[in-house]
């Protein structure tokens, strides 16, 4: 087992950037946390879509990750980048113009996670289904909470919108509001008992 392999990946971005490397920082950042990234985008917005938002979540990570000051864990500014970036493009008329962004080392490493992730699939469609029903917001809260399993307060983190993040107290009583309508849902459709 080689050193970096037993740095932890917010280290091993510090240390980059401590020495100007920007690139390589932004490197082990994307391969360290992209997946789980990627397949938080892939729940919430769909595989097509997903992808071409990891690559604005890639570029804006490259771009700021020189002024990343570490007041939070790395992966939970990823996912916060990766929550803006998806309220963008659901809420904004650029995705129908067609146009691709430019091809950049940021966009090159995103294609390459893309590529080797897999993205969640058929054994789960019929909760999927009920996700899809669920606002962009309350599927970020459920997928951050259970399939990422982030701490409350990073949930909240990365759920801020420019102002102090959700008391996390609040964003636990709207879980399990969210966990009952999810359970009376799967009864309609008669997939609890």
């Amino acid at each position: 087992m080689t050193y970096a392999a037993r740095v932890p990946p917010d280290e091993q971005v510090a240390a980059l950037l401590a020495r100007g490397q920007v690139d390589e920082a932004a490197t082990v950042a994307l391969q360290a946390h992209g997946p789980a990234v990627l397949g938080y985008l892939a729940r919430l917005l769909g595989e097509g879509d997903a992808r071409e938002v990891f690559c604005v979540v890639a570029e804006n990570a490259w771009r700021g990750l020189p002024g990343f000051r570490f007041e939070s864990a790395l992966r939970t500014w990823l996912y916060r980048l990766a929550w803006n970036a998806a309220s963008h493009h659901l809420r904004d008329p650029w995705r129908r113009r067609g146009e691709p962004l430019p091809e950049s080392a940021a966009s090159r490493l995103a294609a390459s996670i893309a590529g080797q992730s897999q993205l969640p699939g058929g054994r789960r469609e019929a909760l999927d289904a009920l996700r899809s029903r669920l606002t962009p917001e309350e599927q970020t809260l459920l997928v951050l909470r259970v399939d990422r399993e982030l701490a409350w307060s990073e949930v909240a983190e990365v759920l801020s919108t420019g102002g102090a993040p959700p008391d996390p107290a609040t964003l636990r009583k709207r879980f399990e509001r969210l966990k009952d309508r999810l359970a009376d849902l799967a009864r309609a459709e008669g997939l609890l008992e």
